[in-house]
């Protein structure tokens, strides 16, 4: 079984990223925004840390077609991270279930050369 990972980068418009990988089969299961910095990134790393284990940060979205995603949010509302999409909302839920048990211990990884 592969364990999970914050997989930290910089994009090719020159922000830092970073995705939550579930541990099992390594499919990212969280995303970021776009930051200026690698700090600000690595904070928002922290964040998810912080706010996965609880349901109170989770805002779950769908359209009714296939189309479910979900938001974890800080405690200011602001976004930290928002899913892939899902299929139906029993998969979304599983989503939800992965970060809450991946997201406070994942290790990062980083994948930086500037």
């Amino acid at each position: 079984m592969r364990a999970a990972y914050y997989r930290a980068f910089k994009g090719t418009d020159s922000q830092h990223y970073f995705t939550l990988h579930s541990r099992g089969n390594g499919e990212p299961i969280l995303r970021s925004e776009g930051y200026t910095t690698k700090a600000s990134r690595d904070n928002g790393i922290d964040s998810v840390r912080r706010h996965s284990p609880f349901d109170s940060y989770y805002r779950k979205y769908g359209s009714g077609y296939g189309n479910y995603w979900f938001n974890l949010v800080a405690a200011n509302n602001e976004v930290i991270g928002t899913s892939e999409t899902y299929s139906t909302v029993q998969a979304r839920e599983t989503g939800i279930a992965a970060v809450k048990r991946d997201g406070a211990t994942a290790q990062v990884v980083r994948e930086e050369f500037a």
